[in-house]
């Protein structure tokens, strides 16, 4: 038993070791990441609590300062990240045909060259923040939990929906249209 016990915890000290020796999951690689299958969550005006304070330096270097009053659209993305492509022109469309909902990005795991490029590519015209640890924040409602992730705030600042993965246009228009209580534009 003692011979079993020695074994085992030299296979686990040895396993540990090998992940620390190559970083453990590398993030930067666009290998290791989950990915969401799509699914979509609202949330009941009673049951939603305040998201944290997006406010920080952005992908461009400028400060960008949230203002609660307006619904926002706050997505976690990465350039690496095939889903994150995807549905680039799809929020960027939104964002532009819908000046009353607030964008920001939130950018995760990458670096700032790739990120920019992926920017100029998909001309996205809102803000991306690049302090990721604000992601962190959302742990009370509606966490970030793939990449990516699109977080619906109300007028309030609270997190009023999430979608786990690439987001479409009939996910999007059906839960700005919930938030906003309006017409959404597409």
């Amino acid at each position: 038993m003692k011979k079993i016990f020695a074994l085992a915890s030299i296979l686990l000290l040895t396993l540990s070791l090998a992940a620390c020796a190559t970083g453990g999951i590398s993030s930067d690689s666009g290998k290791a990441f989950i990915s969401g299958n799509g699914a979509a969550i609202f949330i009941a005006k009673s049951e939603r609590r305040l998201a944290p304070d997006l406010s920080g330096e952005t992908l461009n270097g400028d400060k960008f300062e949230f203002q609660k009053g307006k619904v926002t659209v706050v997505n976690v993305w990465a350039s690496w990240c095939s889903p994150c492509r995807a549905e680039a022109p799809t929020l960027q469309e939104f964002a532009t045909k819908n000046p009353q909902i607030q964008f920001i990005g939130i950018l995760t795991r990458d670096n700032f060259s790739s990120a920019r490029s992926f920017v100029q590519r998909f001309k996205i015209t809102y803000p991306t923040l690049i302090d990721d640890a604000i992601i962190a924040g959302f742990r009370g409602s509606l966490p970030a939990n793939a990449i990516p992730t699109t977080l619906i705030l109300d007028d309030q600042g609270r997190v009023a929906a999430r979608v786990s993965g690439l987001a479409t246009v009939s996910v999007m228009k059906d839960l700005l249209s919930k938030v906003s209580g309006g017409n959404v534009n597409v």
